[in-house]
């Protein structure tokens, strides 16, 4: 293998590694955002049945 050859693989090694690493931050960014909404409608729920429970005990 010479210079040119091994040049070309690495930068086309490092391409392929840097657009990996880009779609792990893309993917992780949207999985957070997933959580997030989750999380919220986890709360809200929580809230509809403490409500629900206080309501019930009232009666």
């Amino acid at each position: 293998m010479n210079l040119q050859d091994f040049e070309t693989q690495y930068r086309e090694a490092m391409d392929e590694t840097l657009n990996e690493l880009q779609t792990a931050v893309l993917l992780l960014a949207q999985v957070q955002q997933q959580i997030s909404k989750v999380g919220s409608s986890v709360q809200n729920i929580s809230e509809y049945v403490e409500e629900f429970i206080v309501d019930q005990k009232a009666e």
